[in-house]
Formats: C-alpha cells, structure tokens, sequence
C-alpha cells in the first residue's frame, strides 16, 4: 500500500502580510482552507502541519490537523529553503518510524485548491510511478509577449519569437507553477532537493483555483472567491 503524507508548512513570520497564515479570509482563518482540502482529500494517510508558531499549531489543532512538533526557529527564517522544511519534517516522523512513499506539500496561500485536485494529482503519481507531480495553471502572460528593459527604458523580448506580431491563441499554450500542490516521491525529494525534478508530470488546474496570497490585495480577491463559493449568485433568497 503507499503511505502517502499531505505536509501543510506554515511559519510564523510573513513580510508580505503580517501573520499570513491567521487572517481572515472567507471567515475563517486562512490556514483552515488548506487543512480542510487535505483532511477531505481520501489519498492523504495523515495530515501534518509544520510550524514554528505555537499560534498557528493551535489553530491547526483547532482545524483537525496534527502538529506532533514545532519547527525549530533556524527553520523559520525568510531565508530558509522550503525544502529543507519538508525534509525536517519526514525526518522527525520516520525517527517514529512513520514512514511514507510520497510527500504531498500544501502551502496554505494557495486556499482554493480542493480536496479532488490533491486526490487527483496523487493519483496521477501512483498510476504513472512518477517521482513527481506538480499542479500548474495556463499563464495569461505568455512568455512571449513578456518584455525586460534595459537601463535607459528601452524594451528588447524576453524570450525570442520568430512571430513578427505574435496573437496569443497563435503560441503554443504556456504552463506556471501555481504553488497548490507538489507530490514528492520521498526518496526522490531527499536525493535530489528540488520539488520539479526533470520528468516531474503536470497536474493542470484552472485560473479560478490557482491564485496565489502573497499581497493584501491576493488575500482579497481570495476572500471574495470564497465568499462567492459560500453565496451562489443563483441560490434562493
């Protein structure tokens, strides 16, 4: 049987917006969104939660989701690879002998992907005994039609087309990571250290489902989608 770990990595500090991972979007702390879509998710054999804050562990417990440690401090610090947060982590529970075969990342700035999108992408990693699998949106900004500029202002391509006048439904479609889901085989992940090792498969997901919080107006627009969602513009009065 593969063991499979969903880890949801929340730290304490954020410049971006203070206490991230506590305020409130949709009414709820933004940290639940994640939680609930894992603890949902039926691929999930357990749901951990790593953090350095005993605020955010509280309030994770308070969601349903175990916090069996606190993320020492040097692992807390913008500084800090998120990688090696995860391997921390699937080191302190394979010490207690919990081991597993994939590793799911869930970050909880990316509150709308759903319990089916972590199922399906798990999936996606046991049927084609993939090493990795890593959602993706379509990207409205074509690599194309981006543009650098030099010092004095001027524009020059930032990635070459031999189109002299590209459309976009002319280019071949694009792909980013959207940052909702990232499943590790976890002899893969230790060995390698990257979360998009070459050969890593794609799990596309929509644009309504992939925004990201890295701003106060981020964390808007999600409590707007959110809002939505609880209140359909066709529900009855």
């Amino acid at each position: 049987m593969t063991r499979v770990l969903g880890l949801i990595t929340a730290r304490g500090g954020s410049k971006g917006v203070p206490r991230k991972n506590l305020c409130p979007v949709g009414g709820r702390p933004l940290i639940d969104w994640t939680i609930d879509a894992a603890l949902t998710a039926g691929r999930l054999d357990r749901v951990v939660v790593s953090t350095d804050d005993p605020e955010i562990a509280q309030a994770a417990r308070n969601a349903g989701a175990q916090t069996p440690f606190l993320r020492p401090a040097e692992l807390a610090r913008d500084e800090t690879p998120h990688i090696d947060v995860v391997v921390h982590a699937l080191d302190w529970l394979s010490e207690r002998g919990d081991e597993y075969a994939y590793v799911v990342l869930l970050q909880p700035t990316s509150p709308l992907r759903t319990a089916e999108d972590i199922d399906e992408a798990v999936d996606l990693a046991v049927r084609r005994d993939a090493d990795a699998v890593v959602s993706v949106v379509e990207t409205h900004d074509h690599p194309y039609l981006t543009r650098r500029m030099d010092e004095d202002g001027t524009l020059a391509d930032f990635v070459h087309c031999d189109i002299a006048y590209p459309r976009r439904q002319d280019l071949p479609p694009a792909y980013a990571l959207n940052g909702a889901v990232f499943v590790n085989r976890r002899e893969t992940l230790m060995g390698s250290r990257s979360f998009c090792p070459p050969g890593a498969l794609a799990y596309v997901m929509p644009p309504e489902r992939s925004l990201q919080i890295d701003t106060p107006w981020d964390l808007r627009l999600v409590g707007l989608v959110l809002d939505d969602r609880r209140c359909p513009a066709d529900a009855p009065d």
